[in-house]
């Protein structure tokens, strides 16, 4: 866990009453969060809750309905385009599916970044690709190309790219997703020794319960629309509020319907479709 003597951090993310949603559609509403420095957050809700859509607003794809999104302490809707390359700059990314490019090797894929925002020398970037690979134990599989690799392979060698830079705040999308039980394993305590080692701010979006339990300072639960619950694993843990028991336990009966809800708009269709001839 991190060193408890360290002094308080600023926070690298914070949302204040923040709605998010697409044209009139609003998907959250009230979402008010905080991730300091040398925390591991995570961000847990069913499908379509979303977990994702916040990660956008971090990163300024998405624009605030309403309330405000502050990426270290600056206010990401009224950043100028300089101002949110800079800030994006400070963040690391994980995507969902890796995003690795096909045409490059594992070597390259990892060193991008690096090529692109810096100017390190080519020995200087071959040491960090190389150490980056040897944390998510590939670093023999730098010279692969990514259809030789795995999946999960693919997975971990986004991991690496996205600390190459050693950012101070990494996004995670999903990290854990596709891994098997010894990679995910090793995955989440590499999450959690970059925070610590680094002092990065570390967002997980997720829904693995046992993973990010194991890892995590601050728990965030969404669901409904809303921000459901919030606090340390413990404490969601022995929260008797049914939706987080529920969530937690992947219990089938309970606030979360398994059953999509019916809308006047589905029994108008249903009531047409029933009424058409054979």
């Amino acid at each position: 866990m991190p060193d408890q003597t360290r002094s308080t951090p600023e926070f690298a993310l914070r949302l204040q009453d923040v709605a998010l949603g697409y044209g009139d559609f609003t998907v959250l509403r009230g979402i008010s969060m905080e991730v300091r420095s040398g925390q591991v957050v995570a961000i847990m809700g069913g499908s379509g809750s979303g977990k994702t859509t916040l990660l956008r607003a971090a990163t300024g794809q998405l624009v605030a309905q309403q309330g405000t999104v502050l990426a270290f302490g600056q206010d990401i809707a009224r950043a100028t385009r300089a101002e949110l390359q800079s800030l994006r700059k400070r963040m690391g990314v994980l995507f969902q599916q890796g995003a690795l490019f096909t045409d490059l090797n594992v070597f390259e894929n990892v060193a991008f970044p690096l090529r692109e925002h810096t100017r390190l020398a080519e020995p200087e970037i071959t040491a960090r690709v190389l150490d980056k690979l040897d944390a998510v134990g590939l670093r023999a599989a730098a010279h692969l190309k990514v259809a030789e690799i795995s999946g999960g392979m693919a997975r971990r060698v986004a991991l690496a790219r996205a600390v190459v830079l050693e950012p101070e705040l990494i996004l995670y999308d999903e990290p854990f997703a596709g891994l098997d039980p010894i990679s995910l394993g090793i995955t989440a305590r590499l999450i959690r020794s970059l925070a610590d080692r680094l002092g990065c701010a570390s967002v997980l979006i997720t829904h693995d319960v046992h993973e990010s339990f194991a890892i995590a300072d601050q728990v965030y639960l969404v669901g409904q629309g809303q921000l459901k619950a919030a606090g340390s694993p413990d404490s969601l843990s022995a929260s008797p509020d049914p939706y987080v028991q529920q969530f937690l336990k992947g219990e089938p009966d309970g606030p979360v319907a398994f059953q999509y809800p019916e809308t006047p708009a589905f029994q108008k269709w249903l009531s047409q479709q029933q009424g058409r001839k054979a």
